[in-house]
């Protein structure tokens, strides 16, 4: 996509610098932060798809501390890095990260490809998540637009956190990336996006982009309203099906030496049919093994 003829308009050199300026005095202080590795930055990048960077930070270093170059995640057992994924959650998250370890080995002679398109082709591994890659371990001058980043954008190029189609916008994202600097501003887009410009109400006063961004001189349409709320917003709430199947996950996950376990009974407000109906489901996506035996229904870790 060619670069938006007022990129520099939009987005002015003088608030790049500005937001670099921040972010080197502000951000936050992750782990995986300094990691340059294009295999840590990936593992951390799938980690914090779907879990606060701070959770995923912790979770990167023990991860990376047991498999710390693609080949020896390649080389686990599956069941190991599921075991390893738990209490972050979205656990087909670490089922498609193996998956991508193994593609690397297999495809890219163990390095992980620094072009969008390959990267594009990993499994787990979509626009964003290959973006940020990119920028993050290969400097490559591209915008990884999260909804952190697009609200960033959308606000200080139109004065509302959606003005630009997803295509403008993505072309506007690539365009603004300083030279030579395109891990510390995506990282400083996100954090900005996590703090002084976050939904709702920001803190325009603390915002290093604010003498230059539209929402904050008033030209500007309100946020849109929040969506409803969702019926299964957390799997902490033992009701959900996502409750369940993370509590299906977890007894497999506790089985010594990969043992089959039994799933004939109910677990918590759940009926056994439904915990039946789980474990068909987690077997399908290729998180379980499970098997019929003349006791009921029997699932492990995958091999």
């Amino acid at each position: 996509m060619s670069r938006p003829a007022d990129a520099d308009a939009l987005v002015p050199p003088a608030l790049r610098e500005a937001v670099l300026a921040w972010y080197s005095a502000n951000g936050r202080p992750l782990a995986f932060r300094a990691a340059a590795d294009p295999y840590a930055v990936l593992v951390s990048e799938v980690m914090a798809q779907q879990t606060q960077a701070e959770r995923a930070g912790d979770a990167w270093v023990a991860f990376m501390a047991r498999w710390p170059t693609v080949a020896d995640l390649a080389a686990a057992p599956v069941s190991d890095v599921l075991r390893a994924w738990a209490g972050l959650g979205y656990n087909r998250r670490a089922l498609a990260l193996h998956r991508a370890a193994r593609a690397i080995v297999d495809q890219h002679r163990g390095q992980v490809p620094d072009d969008l398109a390959a990267l594009e082709a990993l499994p787990g591994v979509g626009r964003y998540t290959a973006r940020a890659v990119a920028a993050i371990a290969f400097g490559r001058p591209v915008g990884a637009v999260d909804t952190n980043v697009r609200r960033v954008l959308g606000r200080v190029a139109g004065g509302d956190c959606a003005p630009l189609a997803a295509g403008a916008m993505q072309a506007l994202a690539d365009a603004v990336v300083p030279e030579g600097r395109a891990a510390a501003w995506t990282h400083a887009l996100m954090d900005l996006g996590a703090g002084p410009c976050a939904r709702g109400e920001p803190r325009c006063g603390q915002c290093p982009a604010s003498d230059w961004c539209r929402y904050a001189a008033g030209k500007r349409t309100p946020d849109a309203p929040s969506p409803p709320a969702r019926r299964d917003p957390s799997p902490s709430f033992p009701s959900t099906n996502r409750w369940l199947r993370g509590r299906v996950l977890d007894r497999a996950r506790g089985a010594v030496d990969g043992a089959w376990r039994g799933y004939a009974d109910a677990i918590g407000s759940h009926p056994a049919a439904a915990v039946r109906e789980a474990v068909l489901a987690l077997a399908g996506e290729g998180l379980l093994e499970a098997r019929e035996t003349p006791e009921g229904l029997e699932a492990r870790l995958p091999s």
